[in-house]
């Protein structure tokens, strides 16, 4: 992959974890952090207790999709640096760039991904 096309790819998948972390920042705005989310719902109301829960519950799995997604984008910006950005890292073929476009974290060509997928049907599809 040539230079200037990396170079689109990197400022891409910079923007992505800018908006990322704006996002992130703005939902924690205001709202409870951990240690407030993780209290003790036993000094709750009552009818607040499932209210307690739910957000907890909520909060994490953003919060793991968050650092998934976060992580994604890292490990993207670490293959361009490595120069390996674009190759299938199950079988080396280039990535079509239409799809690196459209998912610039993605890790495999579309037969590959399509074979993980089969092979692991619990994993979360990456495009």
């Amino acid at each position: 992959m040539s230079d200037a096309i990396s170079d689109t790819f990197a400022q891409q998948l910079q923007q992505m974890r800018s908006e990322l972390l704006a996002r992130i920042r703005a939902q924690r705005g205001g709202r409870l952090g951990r240690a407030e989310v993780a209290e003790d719902p036993h000094t709750l109301q009552s009818g607040d207790l499932n209210q307690a829960y739910g957000e907890r519950d909520l909060e994490q799995a953003l919060s793991e999709r968050e650092t998934a997604e976060l992580r994604a984008i890292d490990e993207a910006l670490a293959r361009i640096a490595a120069g390996t950005f674009g190759l299938c890292v199950d079988c080396g073929a280039e990535i079509p760039a239409a799809r690196l476009h459209a998912a610039p974290t993605t890790l495999r060509c579309l037969a590959c991904q399509a074979r993980y997928e089969r092979e692991h049907p619990s994993a979360t599809p990456s495009l």
